[in-house]
């Protein structure tokens, strides 16, 4: 019996392709990344064959050029291959053909938890290839779709693929759901009960697609993840989606960096965290939007009630001209805290970890220094979790 170094030999023989030194090195690896070595076609055919009876659950083939025809061999490949759990397949030309065949796969693919498709010029009635396959198919819990060319059509098919009931992670970023599109995806949400990260940045949305947005909020209770960056939203269309946050108890953060808002806008998603008292808002991002002194003190207001909340801003008109006051390194100011008192700073991040995991969330954090009586104020927390939170994971480490 031939080794899968030796099957895999032959295969490139067979097809002529030259084989990846990278993939005979990494045989007994359970994760196998193979992103732009130019694979093309028949490279896939090659590694489709070795792969059949490989026991590896990450298969990463982002930027291989493997066109509908590679494709069409990974699926052959996995209709026998039950272990791969996690699929990338970004930018490589799938196109509509190849739409097809991965969707014809997914209907009956039982190990498949994530798939990753973006970047493959899949069009509107790609779509519902997808919506069709995820119809049946609950055990896909991430699907990233983004960079593709979905409009008006595509928005009615995605929509509908909202219906899945095991979907929880959807990636739909830079595509043209406008309009019409946004309409009809955002009435797929509104009654999607699994779902809980989105993010539909660079998709154009504008005010039409907040008013939709906004209606689906008051009746979703999963998502905990928005993302609405770039999407051509004024402030008349926050006010909109500020009517569905007023009913919203689930979702925890709303990126709406780099639109049309101004203070106005800020000030109506401050106001909205402050007079929802079940809101679940912990992390606003506006960043780009200037705002006043008005602003400053209701927020300062909100989160004296809401100690979770997180608020980017582009920072305070007329800031640069005065001189910023000087503040003491907040890291002294907890360690002068704790030297009072005979604490350790062990101590006090144990005190938050109740999992003991050495890990805390940027939120539960916040709201445990905001709760003590350490003295520091807001923009001194913040410092803090910027210097703790460096690379922007949500989470401080001890």
């Amino acid at each position: 019996e031939m080794s899968t170094a030796e099957v895999y030999m032959q295969a490139c023989k067979l097809v002529g392709v030259v084989p990846v030194s990278y993939f005979i090195r990494n045989l007994d690896s359970p994760t196998m990344i193979l992103t732009h070595h130019g694979l093309g076609p028949l490279g896939c055919k090659a590694l489709a064959i070795a792969l059949t009876d490989m026991h590896i659950t990450t298969l990463g083939l982002g930027d291989n050029h493997i066109q509908a025809e590679g494709a069409k061999y990974l699926v052959e490949m996995l209709r026998a291959n039950f272990t791969i759990q996690h699929l990338d397949l970004s930018a490589n030309h799938l196109k509509s053909a190849g739409a097809e065949y991965v969707a014809k796969m997914l209907l009956d693919n039982i190990s498949l938890k994530s798939i990753k498709l973006s970047g493959n010029r899949y069009i509107d009635d790609d779509a519902k290839y997808f919506a069709d396959a995820l119809s049946t198919n609950s055990r896909i819990k991430e699907l990233d779709l983004s960079h593709n060319e979905f409009r008006a059509t595509g928005g009615e098919h995605l929509g509908q693929l909202l219906n899945n009931e095991g979907l929880e992670v959807l990636d739909l970023s830079w595509n043209h759901l406008r309009m019409k599109g946004a309409v009809a995806f955002c009435a797929g949400l509104k009654v999607n009960i699994m779902l809980k990260h989105l993010d539909l940045s660079w998709n154009g949305f504008g005010n039409e697609g907040a008013l939709a947005m906004g209606e689906a909020l008051k009746f979703n209770n999963t998502l905990v993840y928005l993302n609405l960056n770039n999407n051509r939203l004024t402030n008349e269309g926050v006010s909109m989606l500020c009517k569905g946050l007023e009913f919203n108890d689930t979702l925890r953060v709303l990126l709406l960096a780099y639109n049309s808002l101004t203070v106005e806008g800020a000030l109506a998603l401050v106001h909205v965290v402050k007079n929802t008292p079940k809101t679940a808002l912990e992390e606003i991002n506006i960043c780009n939007v200037l705002v006043n002194e008005n602003f400053v003190h209701l927020l300062e207001v909100t989160c004296q009630e809401h100690p979770g909340l997180d608020v980017h801003y582009g920072g305070v008109g007329g800031f640069i001209a005065k001189k910023p006051p000087k503040r003491v390194d907040p890291m002294k100011v907890i360690q002068d805290y704790l030297d009072q008192r005979k604490l350790r700073l062990w101590d006090f991040f144990r005190n938050i970890d109740k999992d003991g995991t050495m890990r805390v969330p940027v939120a539960d954090f916040r709201k445990a220094v905001q709760q003590s009586s350490i003295p520091l104020d807001r923009y001194q927390i913040e410092e803090l979790i910027q210097r703790l939170d460096r690379d922007r994971t949500g989470m401080v480490d001890y």
